[in-house]
C-alpha cells in the first residue's frame, strides 16, 4: 500500500478505511492481473460503473432475483458433478455474489471466484459470504470479460449468469473464456432460470420484474444466433444450447444458456493472448 502502510491495517482499522476497501483492492487486484496475465486490463468507464449503479443492481437481486440463484447452483452441481470436486470456479459477472456463494455452500472442497468489473460489489459479497460462512473459499477479482485476467487453463469451470448481453464483443469474450478453462472444463452462459426452477417461482419473477419495468424483452431465436455466431468464429465445436420449457411453463421466458466444454488436451481458442 501507499505510504509504507500495511495491508491489513488499511483494510482493517476502521469503518472509514473499510469503506474504502474497493479501491484498495482495486489497486491490488490491478498488479496482480499483471503478473497473471502479463498485461493490463482494459480500462472501464469510471462515470459508469459506480457505486450508485452497484447498489441497484444488488437491491433488485436481492429483491426479485433471489429465488434464481439457489436451483441454478444446485443445477450446475448436479450436472458438472462438483459436489466433491476440488476445483476453481469462476462467476463471470457475479455482481453482488448472491451464485457464487450458493455454489460454494453446495461445493467444499472448491474455492468460487466472483469476477466482475465493477469493484463496489466486493464489500457487499464478502459480507454475504461470512454471513452463509462461505468466506474462507471465497475471493474477488475486478475482471472485463474482454481481457480476462487469468493465465490460460486456470478454471475447472465458468459460470455466467445475465451478463452476456452486456458484452461489447462477444467473439472477444468467449475467446477469453475458453482460453482461461482448464483442458476438460466446462463453462455455462446464459440469462434467465435453470430449468429446475418451479414453474411458481418462475411465474413470480417475472410478475415482480414486470411490476418493476424491469422484465427482460429479447428473441431467444436471434440470441441463440448471435452466441453461434460467436463460437463458431472461434472454432469451438464442444458446445450446446439449453433452452428450459419444463411442463407447465407455458408463457414463461426461462430464457437461453450456452455449455461450452474444452476438451481434454484441447488448444485454447484463438485470441489475443498468449500465455505468460
Amino acid at each position: 500500500m501507499s505510504d509504507g502502510g500495511t495491508p491489513s491495517a488499511a483494510l482493517y482499522d476502521s469503518k472509514k478505511e473499510r469503506k474504502n476497501m474497493p479501491v484498495l483492492a482495486l489497486t491490488s487486484l490491478w498488479t496482480l492481473s499483471i503478473l497473471f496475465h502479463g498485461e493490463p486490463l482494459l480500462v472501464p468507464d469510471p462515470h459508469h460503473y459506480t457505486e450508485e449503479q452497484a447498489q441497484k443492481i444488488i437491491r433488485a437481486a436481492r429483491e426479485i432475483l433471489h429465488p434464481v440463484y439457489r436451483p441454478l447452483a444446485q443445477f450446475c452441481v448436479e450436472r458438472y458433478r462438483l459436489s466433491e470436486k476440488k476445483a476453481i470456479g469462476i462467476d463471470l459477472g457475479g455482481g453482488p455474489g448472491f451464485l457464487a456463494v450458493e455454489l460454494a455452500k453446495l461445493t467444499p472442497s472448491m474455492h468460487w471466484i466472483n469476477a466482475d468489473i465493477n469493484p463496489f460489489y466486493f464489500s457487499f459479497f464478502f459480507e454475504e459470504a461470512k454471513r452463509n460462512d462461505v468466506a474462507g473459499r471465497v475471493s474477488a477479482l475486478f475482471a472485463d470479460v474482454h481481457s480476462l485476467p487469468f493465465r490460460s487453463n486456470y478454471a475447472d469451470i465458468i459460470v455466467s449468469r445475465g451478463s452476456f448481453h452486456f458484452w461489447s464483443d462477444k467473439t472477444r469474450a468467449f475467446g477469453e473464456i475458453y482460453r482461461a478453462l482448464k483442458p476438460g472444463g466446462t463453462a455455462l452462459v446464459g440469462r434467465g432460470f435453470s430449468p429446475n426452477l418451479p414453474v411458481d417461482t418462475a411465474r413470480a419473477v417475472r410478475a415482480a420484474q414486470k411490476a418493476r419495468g424491469r422484465i427482460p424483452v429479447y428473441d431467444l431465436e436471434e440470441t441463440r444466433r448471435e452466441l453461434e455466431k460467436a463460437v463458431r468464429e472461434l472454432k469451438i465445436k464442444n458446445y450446446k444450447f439449453l433452452l428450459p420449457h419444463p411442463p407447465g411453463s407455458e408463457g414463461v421466458n426461462y430464457g437461453i444458456w450456452l455449455e461450452i466444454r474444452k476438451p481434454e488436451g484441447g488448444k485454447r481458442a484463438p485470441g489475443r493472448h498468449k500465455n505468460p
